[in-house]
C-alpha cells in the first residue's frame, strides 16, 4: 500500500467560530492545504482515515474543556471542505488519540502503508498524541506543517518538535 493520511478532528466544532472551542482563523488556514494534501493523496492510491471527536453528552474529558463536538450534533461533522469521499473512513474517538479505543490500530495493521501522515487539530493535543501513539506502533509517520494547527501558537511549535526530536517523526517544516 502506499500512505494513509490521517485527518485529525478537522470537524466544525473546531474549525467554525460559533462552538466553544474554535480553534481561530490560524486553525481555518489549514483547510486549503490538507483538501490539497488528500486529494494528492487519494490519486497516489493512498487510504484516508479521518478520526473525529465524538463524545457523549457526560464525558469525563468535559471535566478539563467545555463540552464539545457531542456525537450526532453538526459540530463533531468534519467542515464541508474536507468532507470524506466515499471509501474514505471515518473513526469516532473519545479521547486525544487515534488509538484510544477505537479500530484504528487495526485498520493500519490492514493496510501496512508505507508511511503514515497526520493532519489535522489541534497539533499540541489530538494531533500529537495520535503521532505518539503511530510512532509506538512503528510507523514512519510525516506531519505536514502547514497542515496542522492549534489556538496555541507555542504550544503549536512546541509539539511540532517534540514529534520530530522525541517522537521520531518527519515533520515538513518547509510546508510553513
Amino acid at each position: 500500500m502506499a500512505n494513509v493520511v490521517i485527518v485529525v478532528d478537522t470537524l466544525r466544532g473546531f474549525l467554525e467560530a460559533d462552538y466553544p472551542l474554535y480553534c481561530g482563523p490560524v486553525a481555518r488556514s489549514v483547510i486549503a492545504p490538507i483538501h490539497r494534501l488528500l486529494e494528492r493523496e487519494r490519486a497516489a492510491g493512498s487510504a484516508i482515515i479521518y478520526v473525529a471527536d465524538r463524545h457523549a453528552p457526560d464525558d469525563k474529558e468535559f471535566q478539563v474543556f467545555p463540552p464539545h463536538c457531542i456525537a450526532g450534533t453538526p459540530e463533531s461533522e468534519v467542515v464541508p471542505d474536507l468532507a470524506p469521499h466515499p471509501g474514505d473512513v471515518v473513526i469516532g474517538k473519545t479521547r486525544y488519540s487515534g488509538f484510544f479505543g477505537t479500530h484504528l490500530a487495526q485498520k493500519l495493521r490492514e493496510l501496512c502503508p508505507d508511511k503514515v501522515i497526520v493532519v489535522g487539530v489541534c497539533t499540541d493535543i489530538c494531533v500529537m498524541h495520535t503521532v505518539a501513539d503511530a510512532r509506538s506502533r512503528d510507523y514512519p509517520v510525516e506531519v505536514p506543517v502547514d497542515c496542522v494547527a492549534s489556538f496555541d501558537p507555542e504550544a503549536h511549535k512546541w509539539a511540532l518538535q517534540h514529534m520530530e526530536r522525541v517522537l521520531g517523526a518527519t515533520v515538513n517544516w518547509d510546508r510553513q
